[in-house]
């Protein structure tokens, strides 16, 4: 166990010389490796790595990237937005609410929490500033709306929680479904408290007219087609997850070539971000599976374990320390990274004391949302900040607080009631 405690403070150093995080996990973990075994050994368990890397399965990863990028550059996020506004924008917080529903939405085709800030930000932003919006609440309910995107399916986070616990990612995809309309509701209800008590912040916007509202809505054909195909197909049986990955991708190029909106400038740009986006994330893999070897090695997680038990705590008593865990760790690093090397230590003790696997990954996922809008690295905030400079970082940090209240209430209901995440699981048999 000292061993693995060095290991965790010999990364933390690195990370604070601003070593990039997946080459201190990895560069910690093939010398950790090396000193407890030998060289050739952790050179042949890094081969085996990046061998592992090029599998089938984690190939779903680099489809659900090019699906998401594809209906960015189709413009559907614009279109869920404007549906949302015409239906609730006339109402008090009615942009703030329509930004989150439309993020809401574009999560469920995206899977990414960074992509939803930086798309929703340049789409809702202008048109809350326009009418007035306080910019707490127009950056709060970008940047807490934007975390839906690793919770609602296809979530690439619960890809890869599923391929490394070995669990089912259907299920997973399925487990995410009413977590992540709660957590919708909870960000509503954080709009409506936040304008109900400060009503200048979200002004009401223009009230659409009927007509206004059916074209809106038939505008986002498209995007409830891809998410039918998508999850319609993998669950009746058609694909595998990855071919639902392909076929996401496929669908996302058939609808942005069907508004114009690639030529082959565009599709290159896609295709290299995807590409850019899908190998940060392997290197980030290759180096927590690393670390991960490496902690295996020191009998960590089998040490936490026998602590937990030397002290006889209730098994919810330990989850919630383990939420605690994930926000402290979420203060000071990126949420995937965090994710991938804490799992191999929690995971096995999580499975040891009888809560279902399937459970603990929403319950990573939520705490992992709350990490993304917290302070000092909550990543959603510092896209924002990129994308519109003008709005003061001390403006969003505040205008998140909120939806960080809410995202608690949350975790406390999800934890409580374990039912709400195994509900249509235990209903489709998965």
């Amino acid at each position: 166990m000292t061993e693995g405690m060095l290991g965790f403070a010999a990364m933390f150093v690195l990370m604070a010389l601003r070593v990039p995080i997946a080459v201190a996990m990895g560069l910690v973990g093939l010398v950790g490796v090396a000193l407890m075994r030998s060289w050739p050994a952790a050179i042949s368990a890094a081969a085996g790595e990046f061998v592992d890397i090029g599998s089938y399965t984690l190939s779903v990863v680099p489809l659900f990237v090019l699906m998401g990028n594809f209906v960015t550059r189709a413009g559907m996020s614009r279109d869920l937005y404007q549906a949302a506004y015409a239906l609730i924008g006339h109402y008090r917080g009615g942009l703030a609410s329509s930004t989150i529903a439309a993020c809401a939405g574009f999560g469920a085709i995206c899977g990414s929490s960074i992509a939803t800030t930086a798309t929703m930000a340049r789409v809702a932003m202008p048109e809350m500033k326009r009418f007035g919006y306080s910019p707490q609440l127009a950056a709060g309910s970008v940047c807490g709306g934007a975390t839906l995107g690793i919770l609602i399916p296809p979530s690439v986070i619960l890809v890869i929680y599923g391929i490394m616990t070995e669990q089912s990612i259907g299920a997973l995809f399925a487990a995410g479904v009413l977590p992540g309309l709660l957590a919708t509701g909870c960000y509503l209800a954080a709009v409506a408290l936040v304008t109900r008590r400060h009503p200048e912040w979200g002004p009401p916007g223009e009230r659409a007219s009927w007509a206004d509202r059916m074209t809106a809505l038939r505008r986002i054909w498209g995007v409830l087609a891809l998410f039918a195909l998508v999850m319609g197909g993998m669950y009746g049986g058609f694909f595998t997850p990855t071919e639902a990955a392909g076929v996401g991708a496929g669908g996302g190029f058939v609808f942005a070539l069907a508004r114009r909106a690639l030529d082959w400038r565009a599709l290159q740009e896609v295709l290299t971000e995807s590409a850019r986006t899908s190998a940060m994330l392997f290197t980030i893999i290759i180096g927590a599976s690393l670390f991960a070897s490496f902690l295996n090695f020191t009998e960590l997680p089998t040490a936490l374990r026998e602590f937990v038990t030397a002290f006889d705590l209730p098994p919810v008593a330990v989850v919630v320390a383990i939420c605690l865990v994930y926000v402290v760790l979420g203060m000071a690093m990126e949420s995937l990274s965090m994710m991938l090397l804490t799992v191999p230590i929690f995971y096995p003790l999580v499975a040891s004391l009888g809560f279902d696997p399937v459970w603990f990954g929403i319950i990573v996922v939520c705490v992992i949302e709350i990490s993304l809008i917290t302070p000092p690295v909550g990543m959603n905030i510092f896209v924002l900040s990129s994308v519109v400079p003008e709005v003061p970082t001390a403006a969003i940090w505040r205008g998140v607080m909120p939806f960080v209240a809410a995202d608690i209430v949350r975790m406390g209901l999800l934890i409580a009631f374990p039912a709400i995440s195994l509900a249509i699981p235990q209903l489709l048999r998965l």
